[in-house]
C-alpha cells in the first residue's frame, strides 16, 4: 500500500517537471540586432558646431534603433551624450566645436581644423562588438569662419569680439587718434593662441608636463597687445578656473605665472605645468587680447603684478576709452591625461566581457537539463526506497521460522550415577 502511494507521488512529480520544462522553453521576446551594411557617416560643418548624420545604423528586427552617441570618454555626460529609443531613420547628432572634447588645430595655411572621436553604441548601457567609433573633422578657412558670433552674442558682450570679427569689422576699427580721420579705418590684425609642448603643438600631454601658451597678433607697426582675463574651462559647463585677471596679472601663481611680452609687443607667452579637471581629460584656455597703439607709451609697459592691481590702474587710469581698439577673444585646447598609464579606448559605460572559460547555455537547453536532472534524482530516490522496503520484508520472513533455546545446558551422554 505504501509503495502504491509513493508511485502516485512519483507520477505527480513527473507531471510537474514536464510542465516546468514546457514553460521554461518559452523564452521572453528578444529582438536581435540586424546589421546588413556598415553605417555611413556624413558631416556638415556649421558655425560653432558640426552636424553628424549616421545612415544605416544597427537596428532591431523591427527596423528601429535604440542606443546612444557620445564623444569618446564622455559616455556619462548628459550634455554631450544623446540617447535614441526606437528611432526610425538616420541618426543626427550635434557636436559643439568648443566643448565635449572637440579640439582645434591651426594649420600652416592659416586654416583651422576641429576634430573629435564619437562612439555609436546600439545599446543604452553596454559596449558591444556592434559599436563603432568615428574620427570626425571639420576644416575652416579661418578661426573666424568656425566660430562667428551671432548678433545676440555681440550685444551681450560688446567690449570683447572674437577673432572672427577682425575681417568683418576692419573698416569699423576705433580711431587711435581722434583728430586724424585718415586712420579711422585701420584694419585690425589677426590674433592667435597656440599651446606648445616640447616645441610642437600640444595635443596629448600628461599632468605636470611643461606647456607654453603663446598669444600673438599679425606683424605690423601700428598695434601692440595686452593679454587679460584668461581662464581654463572643462568644456562641459561644470567648472572653470580664472588664471589671469582683467589687470593682466595671474590670480594664482602656482597654476600660471605672468606673461612675458616681446619687444615689439606683438606676442606674449607664459610657461606652466599642465593641469586638468579631475573628471575629464579636455581643457580649454581662453584669453582676451586688448590691442593698443604702439605710439602710446602705456602700450610698451607690461602689467606690474607686485600688488593685486597694476600701477597704471591703481593710479585711476581708465583702460577702456574712446581711442582704444576692441578687445579680441582667443582660445585653444588640448588633452591632459593622468600620470598613470592610460588605456586607450576606455569608456565609462559598462563593458560586456566574455571570459575564455565561460560556458554559455541557451535557456531551452538549461530547462531540459534541469528536468532530466530532477527525473534522475527522483528515480534514484524511488530505487533507494524500494531497496529499503525489500530488505525489511526479507528480514521479517527469516525471523518467523527461528527459535532460541535459553535454558541451562545439559549433556545426557555424560550423566552417570555412583
Amino acid at each position: 500500500m505504501a509503495l502504491t502511494a509513493f508511485s502516485y507521488y512519483a507520477v505527480f512529480q513527473l507531471i510537474t517537471i514536464a510542465t516546468f520544462t514546457q514553460t521554461a522553453q518559452l523564452p521572453p521576446t528578444i529582438k536581435p540586432l540586424v546589421m546588413d551594411r556598415e553605417p555611413s557617416v556624413r558631416i556638415q560643418c556649421l558655425s560653432g558646431s558640426m552636424i553628424i548624420t549616421v545612415k544605416d545604423p544597427p537596428v532591431y528586427v523591427d527596423g528601429l534603433f535604440t542606443g546612444m552617441i557620445y564623444p569618446k570618454g564622455l559616455s556619462k555626460n548628459s550634455s554631450c551624450l544623446s540617447e535614441y529609443r526606437n528611432h526610425d531613420g538616420p541618426l543626427k547628432y550635434k557636436l559643439p566645436l568648443r566643448s565635449c572634447n572637440t579640439m582645434p588645430q591651426e594649420n600652416d595655411d592659416g586654416g583651422i581644423e576641429f576634430f573629435n572621436t564619437i562612439v555609436l553604441q546600439p545599446h543604452l548601457k553596454l559596449v558591444t562588438d556592434l559599436g563603432r567609433g568615428y574620427h570626425v573633422r571639420c576644416r575652416y578657412k579661418s578661426r573666424e569662419a568656425a566660430t562667428k558670433p551671432t548678433i545676440a552674442a555681440k550685444l551681450a558682450n560688446p567690449q570683447a569680439f572674437t577673432s572672427d570679427e577682425i575681417a568683418d569689422r576692419s573698416q569699423y576699427g576705433r580711431s587711435l587718434d581722434n583728430g586724424d580721420e585718415s586712420r579711422n579705418e585701420i584694419p585690425m590684425p589677426g590674433c592667435h593662441m597656440k599651446i606648445f609642448s616640447g616645441g610642437n603643438i600640444a595635443e596629448n600631454v600628461k599632468i605636470g608636463d611643461p606647456l607654453t601658451l603663446v598669444v600673438n597678433i599679425d606683424r605690423q607697426d601700428i598695434y601692440g597687445l595686452h593679454v587679460t582675463d584668461c581662464l581654463v574651462r572643462d568644456g562641459l559647463g561644470w567648472g572653470e578656473q580664472r588664471l589671469v585677471g582683467s589687470d593682466g596679472c595671474p590670480t594664482d601663481g602656482e597654476i600660471m605665472g605672468p606673461f612675458d611680452y616681446s619687444t615689439d609687443r606683438a606676442s606674449a607667452k607664459v610657461t606652466f605645468p599642465a593641469h586638468k579637471f579631475p573628471y575629464t581629460a579636455s581643457v580649454y584656455y581662453q584669453c582676451n587680447v586688448r590691442l593698443c597703439a604702439l605710439a602710446d607709451p602705456e602700450c610698451q609697459r607690461a602689467p606690474t603684478c607686485d600688488s593685486r592691481r597694476p600701477k597704471r590702474q591703481a593710479e585711476g587710469k581708465v583702460e577702456e576709452d574712446e581711442g582704444h581698439p576692441a578687445t579680441i577673444e582667443v582660445y585653444s585646447g588640448l588633452y591632459v591625461n593622468e600620470n598613470a598609464e592610460v588605456i586607450d579606448g576606455d569608456d565609462e559605460v559598462l563593458k560586456e566581457k566574455t571570459p575564455e572559460d565561460a560556458i554559455c547555455v541557451s535557456q531551452r537547453n538549461f530547462a531540459i537539463a534541469i528536468a532530466v536532472a530532477g527525473l534522475i534524482l527522483m528515480l534514484a530516490v524511488i530505487a533507494a526506497v524500494l531497496i529499503i522496503m525489500a530488505r525489511r520484508r526479507g528480514k521479517t520472513i527469516s525471523n518467523s521460522g527461528s527459535s532460541i533455546y535459553s535454558g541451562p545446558y545439559t549433556n545426557t551422554a555424560f550423566s552417570h550415577s555412583s
